[in-house]
């Protein structure tokens, strides 16, 4: 079938103000988050891509620039399935504040029932998202045979849902599953199966250390909640 590079997007400016950002327009890379883009080309270097896949969204736009820059017959195609999650009225709100939400308690616990007031249901964000990457994953095959690879840049909650549907895992799971900025994850799709064959990967190990003494490390809340979105990373 297709080896499918998800990328998700380097850290951006909502990722630092703890703002859940979902589709909310001019929401950019940081600093931080375009130094991750800058050095995504040479942790890539030694992989044949066949084209490259973004959500609609800027900040994954901007992750994939350098990328596309130093590869300068690299198709870029647009998905809008693999856009962010519609979070609805939660978009654009800070998680701290979100955190006391009783609707929180359901996404952490039973994403599978969790829908956002005035957007969409966790359980059709991964739907669509699955749909796009099978599309993609024949389209890929076609064109350019099995062996091929392709990079797909995208949002943090749906890189874990699509991890969940290629391990076999309910979606009530998911959030077990972690992806820093600018990490890279892997799956290999095959007639039987899909192999996970990377996940969250960044090179930097920095993030396993505790923050500030307290024991928690880099994207988990206090209490081992998932950060919604997907979190900054390491500091």
């Amino acid at each position: 079938m297709a080896t499918l590079i998800l990328v998700r997007h380097g850290r951006s400016t909502a990722n630092t103000a703890g703002v859940l950002a979902g589709r909310t327009p001019g929401v950019t890379l940081d600093d931080r988050g375009a130094g991750q883009a800058a050095a995504l080309p040479g942790r890539l270097a030694g992989v044949p891509l066949a084209l490259a896949v973004t959500s609609p969204l800027q900040r994954c736009r901007e992750t994939l620039a350098p990328l596309l820059t130093a590869r300068p017959g690299l198709a870029l195609h647009t998905e809008e399935r693999i856009s962010e999650c519609d979070y609805g009225d939660w978009s654009g709100r800070k998680l701290a504040e979100l955190a006391d939400e009783p609707l929180m308690d359901v996404v952490q616990h039973h994403p599978s029932a969790a829908a956002f007031p005035g957007g969409e249901s966790m359980r059709a964000m991964q739907s669509r998202a699955v749909d796009a990457v099978r599309d993609w994953n024949a389209r890929v095959a076609a064109e350019h045979g099995d062996d091929a690879a392709y990079v797909m840049c995208s949002h943090g909650d749906i890189i874990k849902a699509l991890v969940a549907d290629a391990l076999g895992l309910h979606l009530d799971l998911f959030q077990r599953l972690h992806v820093d900025p600018c990490s890279v994850t892997a799956i290999r799709y095959t007639r039987t199966r899909p192999f996970l064959v990377r996940l969250g990967d960044t090179g930097d190990f920095g993030a396993l250390a505790p923050r500030d003494g307290a024991g928690g490390t880099a994207g988990y809340a206090d209490g081992g909640a998932a950060q919604v979105g997907g979190g900054a990373g390491a500091p």
